[in-house]
Order: C-alpha cells, then structure tokens, then sequence
C-alpha cells in the first residue's frame, strides 16, 4: 500500500527587507524537498502581506531570477484561520479550500522569525518548522537575547540599547564605554540589515538614522575583532551542533551587500580552521545558546573568536536563509546531512514538537472528562 504523501506548505516572501532572500529559499527548499514523500504547497506573502497560492512549476522556471512574486494560482488572498488544523482558505471562494499537515516557514525577519507568524500557525493549530513563539520572538530582539545569555554566563559582546526619542549619547561618551570602532545596528532585524560600522564621528550621526529608519529600538555595540564562526544547531529537547564555519569577509564587515549582493564579498571556510578545543567549545556553546534562548527545530549562531581563544557570541537566526550560498545547510552537508535529509529531519521535528506541545491539553481534556463522568 502506497503511503500518502503529506501536504507541507512552503510559506515565503512576506513584508520585510528580506522577502527577495525568503523567495530564494523557498525555491531552494521547493527544488531539494522530497517529492516522493511530501506534496509541497507554495503561499507567498506580497511586500502588501496578502498570502497567494504559487504554481511549484513557475517558482522553480524562474531559478536564481525569483527576484518577485508571479501570478498566483488563487483568485484571490488566502487565510489561514484560527483552528483550521492547517485549511488554507481561498477568501473569495471560500469552498476551495486546501488541507496542509505541516508548514515550513521560510519568512525572514519582522513578520517570520519574530513570533508573529508563529503564534498565528499555533492558533491554526497545524505543525510547523522551527521554533515557537517565545523562541522566535527572544532570537529576534537582539537586546532580550543578549541579556539572557548574559545572565546564563555566556559572553557577548558589551552594548547600549536606546530608544527613539531618548537622548542620544555622545560619541565620545559612546567610545568611551565601547572603544572605537563600533556597530549600530536595529534591534530586530535579520541579515545585517541597517547595521552600520562607525570608525569616526562624523559617521555616528548617519548611522543612527539608518538604525532608526528600521526599528525604533537599536543596539550601539563593542567591535569585537576576531574570527566570525558560525555554528548549525538541530533538534528539540537533544539539539545537535553541526561542524564549525567560518566568514570571512573582503567588506569592512559581513554586511547584507557582503551576504547576498556581492559575490566577492565573503568566502566559506568549512571547516572553520580553529583549534580543536576551542572548536567543541564554540559547538557546546551553540547548544547552549539554543536551549538558553528556548529554541527548537533549528538555529545557526553566529560567533567571534578572537585571537587568544575567547568566544562571544553574537547573535541567532532562528530561520536561517535556504539559499544556494546559505551557511546553515553548507553546515549540516559538511556534516553528513545532505539537503533533502536536511529538510525530512525539519519536517520530522516539526510533527515531534507539535505533537510534544499538544500533550498537556490532551492530558487535562482526558482528566476533566474522566471526572464529568
């Protein structure tokens, strides 16, 4: 008997500055997922935040050229609604509607990996990839996880929050507290987006305008010179930490240009050429980072290892990029784990969690019907 294939919908673009990287991966995750086993259903969020059905065959023609949406197979926006079990919904013929068993994603930053998308597919009730609300929610808020980690022992690199609107700190009140250079960077995006480094003053000014212009909170944050490794983590309540990567970078730093624009603009060393102590010490620290932070599913956390052997940690991605040059799945192939496995095992996580989430509600609805009765 022929098992059936399960409906997993790939859930890509949406309204932040990184839809043109969340398209990439969808097309990526769409080429590599096994079609033996999985029926892959395509919602595109428009830079508006409508949600469309994709035809699988237009995505994949398009290639490295998926720079925008094209048309969709839906007459109109879809929705998926507060325990639909995973209906997608056509809103303007509502009776075509579209049944998924797990959802996949793969939009970065605001409105993907903060938490919001999250907690809608948990009203949904439907499984999904990656972490959950609080996890989501803490790896995006660069300033929460940074104080969390603090508090569990692990070093980061020291910082100022500011709010919009609050007295701005000096640069020379600035370089005394962090040195020079420093970064200026958003609270709450993903991808270097709208980080600035600062070698002098007369570029502060400028570079907390462009922090401000995508957050109203933002970090001002000590320079750490060392080498950035990047580490993959996997799993739920027994995470696992890939092998080591390492950036490095031909830009004055590993910029959103340097990431995705610019071909040139960084190389990946896999395997990051560290000494094997410090190695698996930045790989049960990536552990840690992601149990600290609350994540599950996956993460990739990102490092600075400096010449005599400290590690910080800079920050996490909690849905790390699936494009043709993203570290996360580089990683995890060094490892062993090719891409389609890759994504069976996010899948396979995805319905373990679910699953683990939905135990106590089981638990308390068998308790109260067994003393109704």
């Amino acid at each position: 008997m022929t098992k059936k294939k399960r409906n997993v919908a790939l859930v890509f673009g949406g309204k932040s500055p990184e839809h043109e990287i969340s398209l990439r991966s969808a097309r990526n995750v769409l080429a590599a997922i096994d079609k033996t086993r999985y029926n892959p259903i395509l919602i595109g969020i428009s830079p508006s935040g409508h949600w469309h059905l994709y035809d699988s065959r237009k995505i994949i023609a398009l290639g490295d050229k998926l720079n925008t949406l094209c048309p969709s197979l839906s007459k109109g926006p879809v929705a998926l609604s507060a325990q639909s079990e995973g209906k997608i919904i056509d809103l303007k013929h509502p009776a075509l509607a579209s049944k998924v068993d797990v959802i996949f994603p793969l939009v970065h930053g605001i409105g993907g990996e903060d938490g919001s998308m999250q907690g809608l597919l948990q009203m949904a009730e439907v499984p999904y990839v990656g972490s959950d609300v609080l996890g989501s929610a803490i790896g995006m808020d660069k300033y929460t996880s940074k104080r969390l980690l603090r508090e569990a022992g692990i070093r980061v690199a020291d910082f100022i929050m500011m709010e919009n609107g609050e007295a701005t700190p000096s640069f020379d009140q600035v370089v005394a507290k962090l040195g020079v250079p420093f970064f200026v960077k958003p609270n709450s995006q993903g991808s270097s987006v709208g980080v600035s480094k600062v070698t002098a003053e007369h570029e502060y000014d400028k570079a907390l305008a462009m922090a401000f212009n995508y957050d109203n909170r933002i970090l001002i944050e000590q320079y750490i010179a060392g080498a950035e490794i990047e580490c993959g983590v996997l799993g739920n309540r027994r995470p696992i930490a890939s092998v080591l990567g390492e950036v490095i970078c031909q830009q004055a730093f590993y910029s959103y240009n340097a990431k995705y624009i610019d071909e040139d603009g960084a190389t990946v060393q896999i395997p990051a050429k560290l000494p094997f102590k410090t190695g698996s010490k930045v790989q049960s620290l990536a552990v840690k980072v992601f149990q600290t932070l609350c994540c599950t599913g996956l993460a990739r956390v990102d490092f600075f290892v400096t010449q005599d052997q400290r590690i910080y940690v800079n920050e996490i991605n909690t849905m790390p990029g699936f494009t043709n040059i993203s570290m996360f799945a580089m990683l995890w192939q060094a490892s062993g784990i090719c891409y389609s496995a890759l994504i069976n095992r996010l899948i396979a996580l995805a319905l373990e969690q679910f699953d683990y989430n939905r135990r106590p509600a089981t638990r308390y609805l068998a308790q109260k019907t067994a003393l109704s009765a």
